[in-house]
């Protein structure tokens, strides 16, 4: 286990350069796009969504509400963990996307591609995939899942994959009891999106030249 002791503590809202800005707006982006796909393919939905959806329909919220208030448990997991201040930057991920996916759902966006079904929901996983590696190596409001994954990873030498799926699992079982819509579409992300993330950041890092803000340095980077 990594001593922490003498690592600054993080920022509550960190600083961001352009480049990092516009890596972290595009995945956000792309994640709420891809997250929508797998809404409107009607085969299931990545786990938080699940969640989400399920809790829709019993409460009068919104898809970015009920995503908050995930980003607010798994941050505050976080600053336990690492016996740190809570920062708001993963929230600020999770408001957004959420919200930009309550847009999409509003203006039917998917619909206006003509594509759906699996098609649609593979273009999901793809671009779900990519932006969360996006947002990871921007190093800013790391989506806050992905947060305790890299803690678990770092602290636990766990698979990146097997922390964030434990996670996603239990959102999923909750999810479901609550009503929320699962298919191939869920197990799709959960095998897909999962396990490609940590080769998209290699590619972003090898052949794109993308500096890594999230991965290598952690958990400065994270909020610093």
């Amino acid at each position: 286990m990594r001593d922490t002791s003498e690592i600054p503590l993080p920022r509550a809202i960190p600083k961001l350069s352009a480049p990092r800005g516009f890596s972290y707006l595009l995945g956000c982006l792309l994640f709420s796009g891809g997250a929508h796909f797998f809404i409107r393919s009607d085969l299931g939905t990545d786990p938080l969504d699940v969640f989400s959806l399920g809790v829709l329909r019993h409460l009068p919220l919104t898809i970015g509400i009920c995503q908050a208030a995930v980003a607010l448990l798994c941050i505050t997991a976080w600053a336990v963990w690492n016996r740190r201040r809570p920062v708001l930057s993963p929230f600020i991920t999770f408001f957004l996307c959420g919200s930009l996916i309550d847009g999409l759902q509003w203006l039917r966006a998917a619909d206006r591609l003509g594509i759906h079904g699996a098609p649609l929901m593979l273009m999901g996983a793809a671009l779900c995939s990519y932006a969360s590696a996006l947002i990871i190596m921007s190093g800013f409001g790391i989506r806050a899942i992905d947060l305790v994954a890299i803690t678990a990873r770092e602290r636990l030498r766990w698979p990146f994959w097997c922390g964030k799926g434990l996670i996603e699992g239990i959102l999923l079982l909750s999810g479901w009891l609550l009503g929320g819509p699962v298919g191939v579409g869920t197990v799709t992300f959960l095998v897909s999106v999962d396990l490609l993330i940590e080769p998209f950041v290699r590619f972003n890092r090898r052949y794109l030249s993308i500096p890594d803000h999230g991965f290598s340095p952690f958990p400065v980077a994270i909020a610093a």
